[in-house]
């Protein structure tokens, strides 16, 4: 095993606690940001390139057929791969928690459409789920296996913030473990089926899932309510006949007491397991190695790294499977660098180098991969959004297909992040999506006042179906400082007047046709 540091060129305050990283042929892509999404990329993928012990993220994009996925952090994770090409294989992405710190009970589904060097486009899809579906949550994990020629995806653990009938206002945002329920779904029709295993007594979160063929071995993992991590393994075993899927469950002996350890695949059956807790306050330095094989685990210790004085002395650390055995670990650097949101990264490779060859794996993996969530007890530090440090082509993007923010005009003066009334307070370094149809821009509207001016939907107290009504009539709108002016110049109703008919003026000494004989003493004292 080697540790190698790397140093982050930019935007390295993004990688934080509860991040995922998917590898798509060899190429490693980030997800899971911290803050919402900025324009320089507004998907929220980077693809993580490291070179020559520099670490750089570079936008990637999604296809026009794709749906909005936040930023979720400490989401269930893993590979779903096809029938037909095996070599072909899609992230499947479930649960998580976004920057607002709500939680997310939609499934994604993400594949790679293609990929030059200049550019990646992925696909991003929301699967519909139906019946025992799952609550939203987060720390868990999701695997796929397979049993008499089909799969099926198997979900256990994570936390969920306390049913609304059990809050307290000194503790409204506090987390419980989600109740040890095994959730079986079926991706072809999207049905969710639970299961409750007297085996499992009480809920965990944090651990880590190893699937091959029909069976989930789960280890370790922290739970709220003993305040404990977990010795035993779990080992799940999914058979699917032709009638309903029957789901059995045996404790082993023999297990790991570590929370948000991360494990990563090295060969066809052999696993390393490396960092996460032993207790709250100590970090968990040693190494294993898992073998799954035969219908059997076996969990033996390895040789570590050699660890440098920086990891051993901080008092946490995170990190993620990167694929093919190697594993990126980040550590605080808040006192060490004047940016406070800085990290420090190694890259741990813990294959050979003569097996650093690809290989085909067809095991599944999932992996909580951060450290106890900060968030459980400062519930709401995420929701602060996240500024780049850097201008937009600091991603070292240098082609004319890829977004360059200097392109665009300048929204902080102009546009988008105008001052737009008195009461206005949208700030484009807190602002944060307040409407459904808002992505990283906000909801805007015409005042129709003298010459007009745009001002922010939210601003105006506008809810969301008074938005959409005026976005989809052909009505004028009046903003809260002009309402009262436009009640005094408001354009009558238009009213269809009667055609009259001129009468025409008698003229004075001038001769008249009389229809009726009349008296020449009468016409005298007329025109007198």
């Amino acid at each position: 095993m080697s540790l190698q540091v790397v140093s982050a060129v930019s935007n390295s305050a993004l990688l934080q606690p509860g991040f995922s990283l998917l590898n798509f042929h060899g190429d490693v892509y980030f997800f899971g940001q911290k803050g919402w999404p900025k324009r320089s990329c507004p998907t929220g993928v980077f693809l993580l390139d490291i070179k020559q012990n520099e670490l750089k993220l570079k936008p990637a994009f999604f296809s026009k057929d794709s749906c909005y996925l936040p930023p979720l952090r400490y989401p269930a994770v893993c590979t779903l791969r096809g029938n037909a090409e095996p070599d072909e294989y899609q992230y499947i992405i479930h649960g998580g928690k976004t920057p607002n710190n709500d939680l997310s009970d939609k499934l994604y589904v993400m594949s790679l459409v293609s990929k030059t060097s200049k550019k990646t486009t992925f696909q991003c899809i929301e699967k519909d789920l139906g019946g025992d579906v799952p609550e939203a949550r987060y720390g868990h994990t999701i695997n796929v296996v397979h049993s008499q020629g089909k799969s099926i995806s198997v979900i256990f653990g994570g936390r969920s913030y306390t049913p609304l009938a059990q809050r307290t206002t000194e503790r409204w945002n506090s987390v419980v473990d989600c109740l040890p329920s095994v959730f079986l779904i079926d991706f072809e029709f999207g049905c969710c089926t639970s299961y409750i295993l007297p085996e499992l007594q009480d809920g965990f979160a944090f651990h880590v899932s190893l699937a091959r063929n029909d069976t989930v071995y789960i280890l370790g993992g922290h739970s709220l309510q003993n305040n404990t991590r977990l010795p035993s393994v779990y080992k799940l075993k999914v058979d699917l006949p032709l009638g309903s899927p029957a789901v059995t469950c045996t404790i082993l002996p023999g297990g790991i007491s570590v929370s948000s350890a991360i494990v990563t695949q090295t060969s066809d059956a052999e696993f390393v397991l490396v960092g996460g807790y032993q207790s709250d306050n100590q970090k968990r330095l040693v190494c294993n190695t898992i073998v799954l094989e035969d219908n059997k685990i076996e969990i033996v210790k390895r040789a570590n790294p050699d660890w440098t004085p920086d990891i051993k002395h901080c008092r946490m650390w995170f990190g993620c499977d990167m694929g093919k055995g190697s594993v990126l670990l980040g550590i605080p650097g808040a006192n060490k660098q004047f940016i406070s949101d800085a990290n420090y990264f190694y890259v741990l490779r813990c294959k050979g180098a003569e097996k650093d060859k690809e290989e085909e794996l067809t095991a599944q993996i999932c992996s909580q991969t951060s450290n106890e969530d900060p968030g459980d007890s400062t519930p709401f530090e995420d929701s602060e959004e996240f500024c780049f440090s850097a201008e937009a082509n600091s991603f070292d993007v240098d082609d004319t297909d890829t977004y360059n923010e200097d392109d665009e005009e300048d929204e902080s003066e102009t546009g988008y992040w105008i001052t737009c009334s008195a009461s206005c307070n949208i700030d484009i370094n807190t602002w944060v999506p307040f409407y459904s149809t808002e992505l990283n821009k906000p909801a805007m509207i015409l005042c129709s006042s003298r010459a007009g001016h745009w001002v922010h939907a939210q601003c105006m107290d506008l809810s969301e179906s008074m938005l959409l009504r005026l976005s989809e009539s052909n009505v004028k709108y009046f903003c809260n400082e002009h309402v009262d002016l436009n009640k005094g110049l408001q354009t009558p109703k238009k009213v269809v007047q009667l055609k009259k008919q001129p009468m025409k003026p008698l003229r004075r000494k001038s001769a008249m046709k009389l229809t009726t004989p009349v008296k020449k003493s009468f016409l005298r004292r007329l025109f007198e």
